[in-house]
């Protein structure tokens, strides 16, 4: 994929994350605090992933992030701007791609239209970004005109990623990309991943399958019942004893 069209600019302060829910605190609606006091981050060209138990509060995380829950306490800043108080569409208008873990395709419309579907808020001609997609995923060029809903779940996978770059988003957020495919799908995936991220563009995932997101993650968030539990590179947290013994099976 090209690097000039997808890629971003460097944040403008190397010392602030580029993307970070900062000391996030909240829940759904009025019900309990799932989230407490958890930071997470992101920069240009890396991939970070969330981990951790299930109930740990990981897609939860991700979605604060993406405005779909009220935060008490803490911030959301994208490239040096509050964004805390913006609607989840006012977010996708700043610059976040948001892939959720299920319904994230449109399975009565072909390929090339769920992806056409992803460049609803431009205005100029998308076409270039259309043909960097199915250099991504070329599948999907094979299968342009077949009605999303008849593919596998791995190729639905990379219609939602392929839509969410339609909108060439400065920051693209991934939730269970992998959940309910074979472990070669995964891993296919998960070179799709870096592939994008090598644009520049930086991921922030959540994953079930901790040790293969952890393989290929710059950064890493092990999270427990809604707090940070563990924070590294992805070889710091493979390599650490407590983290392998509690959550990766020894």
């Amino acid at each position: 994929m090209p690097q000039d069209n997808l890629a971003v600019s460097p944040t403008p302060d190397a010392a602030t994350p580029f993307l970070i829910g900062d000391t996030m605190t909240g829940g759904y609606g009025s019900g309990a605090d799932i989230l407490h006091e958890c930071t997470i981050a992101v920069n240009p060209g890396e991939i970070a992933v969330i981990v951790g138990p299930n109930g740990a509060g990981k897609s939860t995380a991700m979605k604060a992030v993406f405005g779909m829950l009220n935060l008490r306490i803490g911030r959301v800043m994208l490239d040096g701007e509050d964004i805390s108080g913006l609607t989840p569409q006012a977010r996708v208008a700043k610059g976040m791609g948001f892939v959720p873990q299920t319904s994230n395709i449109f399975t009565s419309l072909t390929v090339e239209e769920n992806l056409e579907m992803g460049a609803f808020i431009r205005r100029d001609d998308f076409r270039a970004t259309l043909e960097q997609v199915y250099d991504l995923f070329p599948i999907l060029r094979d299968k342009r005109y077949q009605a999303a809903g008849e593919l596998s779940g791995g190729q639905r996978q990379q219609v939602a990623v392929g839509r969410a770059l339609m909108t060439q988003p400065k920051v693209l957020m991934l939730d269970e990309p992998t959940a309910g495919v074979s472990p070669i799908v995964m891993d296919e995936l998960f070179d799709r991943i870096i592939e994008v991220a090598r644009t520049g563009i930086p991921i922030l995932m959540v994953e079930q399958n901790a040790r293969q997101a952890l393989e290929i993650a710059d950064k890493g968030y092990v999270l427990v019942q809604g707090r940070n539990a563990f924070t590294g590179t992805g070889k710091e947290l493979l390599a650490d004893p407590e983290v392998r013994k509690s959550f990766l099976g020894g």
